[in-house]
């Protein structure tokens, strides 16, 4: 879908600073290619003609912030020809939501939180993702992006990309970070397969393990729970690559150490949370390491040997490490002696830093992103854009 710009609307009573979030609107779509508009809305009843103007018209996603107000919270269910472009957004956390048939709702990222929605609410609509559910949670889904040009199998099968992503294994952060890598890759011609999981602040360890564990099995099974739309062959299981970005990184050298139905061929940490021992030590995140894991090394060790990328080496598995230069210096040093402990335990993993910052290494118009791409298709002997 052609998408030509992003509204958003902040409902009444909303306490942020409005200039503050009008500057980071129009920065965030001219960085999409789009004209962004702002508009603080009165009450329920201007913020619903907005939407419907939208609805109306097309072309433009929506971003709302519905501040406190009933009325204005009330839309979030609401069914509107509006509700499947439009991303609500709490920048304080909030309990998940229910929303109208389409939309999403994400909260507790703060004012930069809205950065995050605007990008969220174009890619979803610029390019379309299928979202096929792995378990009965509505946290339990994988979103598929395919290339444009492949509508079946007569080119040969598809390289896998499985995306998990990051933000210290806590449910304010989503699938949605990962967004323009899954566009990206499938504009190189990979099948990539956005994963979505129960995180432990809410669900606890034993879940967040098991869902990324099954929604990598489930590649297996996506012709029979797509009812054909995804054929057979279509997707080279042979050629599965994970890609975890920060605390993404860890489960991905996870899952590659545990092994599986759908073998992983390469696994790529992307700024990786890579030493969990020495995060908990160093109480990285404001104690994320022994929050996720329910409780600190000596309290819980055998979660430690299970989970600690450092415990499981060797990982038996090719791995690509990349960092960012600017990234934090505690995930700078984990990655670096990381790769030092890889190759003391007899692997050869990739190693790959660049200048960057945490987010650079997930962003597909960084130096660093490409460098990785260029590693990764070589390791699968791919031809880019094939």
């Amino acid at each position: 879908m052609t998408v030509d710009g992003v509204l958003v609307v902040a409902g009444p009573g909303l306490t942020v600073d409005a200039e503050l979030l009008r500057g980071l609107v129009v920065a965030e779509a001219a960085g999409l290619g789009v004209v962004g508009d702002f508009v603080v809305a009165a009450d329920a009843d201007e913020v619903r003609g907005l939407l419907d103007e939208v609805g109306s018209v097309g072309g433009r996603a929506v971003v709302l912030l519905p501040g406190p107000d009933p009325a204005v919270r009330a839309l979030l269910t609401a069914d509107g020809r509006w509700a499947g472009r439009t991303v609500h957004y709490d920048p304080q956390v909030t309990d998940p939501q229910p929303t109208g048939p389409g939309s999403v709702h994400l909260s507790g990222r703060g004012v930069w939180g809205l950065a995050w929605a605007i990008r969220h609410a174009v890619h979803r609509l610029r390019r379309p993702a299928r979202r096929i559910a792995y378990g009965p949670d509505p946290e339990q889904w994988g979103e598929l992006r395919l290339p444009a040009d492949a509508p079946g199998v007569s080119a040969g099968p598809l390289p896998v990309a499985v995306l998990l992503h990051g933000g210290f294994w806590r449910s304010i952060w989503a699938a949605d970070l990962m967004d323009a890598l899954a566009v990206d890759l499938a504009d190189r011609g990979y099948a990539a397969w956005n994963l979505e999981y129960r995180r432990p602040d809410r669900h606890g360890w034993p879940a967040t393990t098991a869902d990324v564990a099954t929604g990598l099995a489930v590649l297996a099974n996506l012709p029979e729970l797509t009812g054909g739309a995804v054929p057979d062959g279509l997707l080279d299981l042979d050629r599965v690559a994970v890609f975890g970005h920060s605390a993404g990184g860890q489960l991905a050298l996870r899952l590659a150490a545990d092994g599986g139905p759908v073998p992983v061929a390469l696994a790529v940490s992307l700024a990786g949370v890579l030493d969990l021992a020495e995060g908990d030590r160093r109480q990285v995140g404001t104690g994320a390491v022994a929050a996720a894991l329910g409780g600190d090394r000596d309290t819980v060790p055998q979660v430690y040997a299970a989970s600690d990328p450092m415990a499981r080496l060797p990982v038996g598995v090719p791995q690509l490490i990349v960092q960012g230069a600017g990234d934090d210096l505690d995930l700078i040093d984990f990655n670096r002696r990381y790769v030092a402990a890889a190759r003391a335990a007899g692997e050869d993993p990739g190693w790959l830093e660049q200048p960057g910052d945490h987010f650079s290494v997930i962003d597909p118009a960084a130096p660093i992103w490409q460098a990785t791409m260029t590693q990764v298709d070589r390791f699968l002997d791919r031809v880019p854009g094939r």
